[in-house]
């Protein structure tokens, strides 16, 4: 066979990651979009330069901050993992995480996108109506955002079969437990025999791609035909 279990198991864990990461960021990433669109309170350019800060900062230094974080000696890891008996570091629970937080402006962006296309007109007249904040979210404003949440997901599922720098430091490189495509790569590259399994791998992490991107352009053309 050309893929070894540990090539399979790479597979795997980059597409287990990559969605988790995704339903992770969902939520978080349409109620920033929304207090980015709609909300009018101090602190918004710092809460915009925060939420974009990782697309400047490099992976690697995202993820060394959630290894000192999320360590026992870290704020999160001494005063609430430990209490609940969770360990996060060195599994693929972490490069999740690592994954989401990378990913997490370019969902934000694609859902702020479309929040911003809706009508204040809309929204104006449902609350003039009678219709409560959180029915508007939920009746117009989440219904008419769904193509940038579509795109916003798309693009964080894409970005997140990607991601090596931040995933290397805080889940490191364990084949069939951490190991993604981008790590087993790696590993592949710094063999001197391992070029066929890289050139391997690399094929399937583009068809992988391929496929993603033309979904998420048959995603496009099918909510612009309903518009």
């Amino acid at each position: 066979m050309l893929f070894s279990p540990t090539d399979v198991d790479a597979i795997r864990l980059s597409l287990q990651v990559a969605l988790v990461a995704t339903l992770i960021s969902l939520p978080f990433g349409f109620a920033v979009a929304y207090a980015m669109t709609f909300g009018r309170f101090r602190g918004k350019l710092a809460l915009d330069v925060i939420v974009n800060l990782p697309l400047t900062l490099p992976p690697v230094v995202i993820g060394y901050i959630l290894l000192l974080a999320l360590g026992q000696r870290g704020f999160i890891g001494r005063h609430l993992l430990q209490s609940l008996g969770v360990r996060l570091l060195f599994t693929w629970k972490a490069a999740a995480i690592a994954t989401a937080i990378v990913g997490f402006p370019l969902m934000v962006r694609s859902i702020r996108l479309g929040m911003e296309s809706i009508d204040q007109a809309l929204v104006h007249a449902a609350r003039s109506l009678g219709a409560g904040r959180l029915d508007a979210i939920l009746t117009i404003i989440l219904p008419l955002s769904v193509r940038g949440i579509l795109a916003g997901s798309v693009l964080m599922f894409a970005r997140g079969l990607g991601e090596f720098g931040a995933t290397i430091i805080v889940a490191g490189n364990i084949p069939g437990l951490t190991q993604t495509i981008p790590l087993a790569l790696y590993e592949y590259v710094s063999s001197p025999t391992g070029d066929r399994l890289a050139m391997a791998l690399c094929a399937v992490s583009i068809m992988i791609s391929v496929v993603v991107l033309v979904f998420h352009e048959y995603l496009s053309r099918r909510m612009i035909r309903k518009d």
